[in-house]
C-alpha cells in the first residue's frame, strides 16, 4: 500500500488495495497447501472456531462475530465440497487469515493479555471487509440451499 500526500488538498490517496498484506503475506505460501488439501483444512477452520469460541466475548470480537460466523461457514461449506462458486486464490486469502488468526506467536503474541488478539481480529475483519461481495453471494447460496 502507498499513500500519498502530496496533493494540493493534502489529501491521503490511497493506491491499492488495503489488504493486510503486511499481516498475512507470510502465511500465503501455507495456505496453498491447505487449498490442496480440503481435510486438512477442516482441522484448521475447528482450531479457529475453538479460538473464535474461547475469546467471542472479547470487544472487538462482539464487533464482527456476525461476519467471523459466516467466514468459518463459507471455509466449512468449501471444505466439504458443498460450496465451490469461490476461486482458489479467494479461499486462499480466507485460509492465510485463519493461519493467522490461530498463530500464538504473530504481530502481538496472544498471551499479551488484552492486546493479543487485537491483531487476530483486524487481520479477520480485513479479510471479511475486502471479501464482502463473495461473503454476500455467499449468504445468497446458503439462505437457498
Amino acid at each position: 500500500m502507498k499513500i500519498n500526500a502530496d496533493n494540493k488538498n493534502r489529501e491521503f490517496i490511497y493506491h491499492g488495495i488495503i489488504t493486510g498484506d503486511e499481516q498475512i503475506g507470510p502465511w500465503r505460501k501455507k495456505a496453498e497447501e491447505y487449498v490442496e488439501n480440503p481435510t486438512r483444512t477442516e482441522g484448521l477452520l475447528s482450531r479457529a472456531l475453538r479460538k473464535a469460541e474461547n475469546n467471542k466475548h472479547h470487544q472487538a470480537f462482539q464487533n464482527i462475530w456476525t461476519q467471523i460466523q459466516l467466514l468459518f461457514s463459507l471455509v466449512r461449506d468449501w471444505a466439504n465440497g458443498s460450496y465451490k462458486n469461490i476461486s482458489k486464490s479467494t479461499i486462499a486469502i480466507i485460509i492465510a487469515g485463519l493461519l493467522y488468526f490461530v498463530s500464538p506467536l504473530d504481530i502481538i503474541p496472544d498471551w499479551v493479555v488484552g492486546l493479543g488478539l487485537v491483531d487476530d481480529i483486524t487481520v479477520l475483519g480485513l479479510i471479511i471487509n475486502q471479501l464482502n461481495k463473495e461473503l454476500h453471494r455467499y449468504k445468497l447460496w446458503k439462505n437457498n440451499f
